[in-house]
């Protein structure tokens, strides 16, 4: 993975905690956005862990340029704060989930370790309450773009994306609607295409936006 802060200690640190497992690696770290896609070019990560606020390119454009990359790599974000609209655009530009730089050494560890299984990280407490402040305070272009999307899917494609907005995984959304599992993940890829989204995330963004979860 790749480590962009630029703080040189929060990515000592940060080097220190991922390093410290069997199964993750760090192969390189930048000190801003700038350096950040030249890096994933040159290492292909699977992932990035990227700080949202940086003195020069900050995350928010640094994930939308990593995320437009051929191949891109997971990008998770990390932030100080729980209700930081960066992260908000992050997610909307692709990136996986978010996370506190306050959180403990293994929830870090957890956190890639969800996100390189191809999971979103959907904290119930924070990510949904980053979302719905962000999506009520909103009335853009972005509301009437999802409200036009949630006509062209199909009223099982409308259940399971609300069941993705509450952070149900595909065996609990097949449990509920009587699906199995590899219908599930049928049905959000043929999603994903209908909106141009890349990940659980950006459906639950979607949700939120077009009225299928309130606030």
């Amino acid at each position: 993975m790749l480590l962009v802060d630029d703080d040189p200690l929060v990515r000592t640190g940060l080097s220190m905690i991922l390093s410290s497992t069997d199964d993750i690696r760090v192969v390189a770290e930048a000190g801003d956005g700038d350096e950040a896609v030249p890096k994933v070019t040159m290492h292909a990560p699977d992932i990035v862990l990227m700080d949202i606020r940086m003195r020069r390119m900050n995350g928010l454009a640094a994930t939308a340029a990593v995320t437009s990359l051929p191949n891109p790599p997971k990008v998770l974000v990390l932030t100080t704060y729980d209700l930081d609209e960066y992260v908000f655009d992050a997610l909307g530009a692709g990136a996986s989930g978010f996370l506190l730089k306050e959180g403990s050494p293994q929830e870090i560890i957890d956190a890639v370790r969800v996100v390189a299984a191809g999971e979103a990280m959907l904290s119930p407490r924070t990510t949904r309450k980053l979302i719905g402040h962000f999506v009520a305070a909103r009335v853009s272009p972005r509301r009437h773009r999802a409200r036009a999307g949630l006509s062209t899917l199909t009223e099982r494609e409308r259940e399971i994306v609300t069941a993705v907005a509450q952070g149900w995984t595909n065996a609990e959304i097949g449990a509920e609607l009587h699906l199995s599992e590899a219908t599930v993940k049928t049905h959000i890829t043929r999603i994903f295409a209908k909106l141009d989204a890349t990940n659980r995330v950006q459906l639950t963004i979607f949700a939120y936006e077009a009225g299928l979860v309130a606030p």
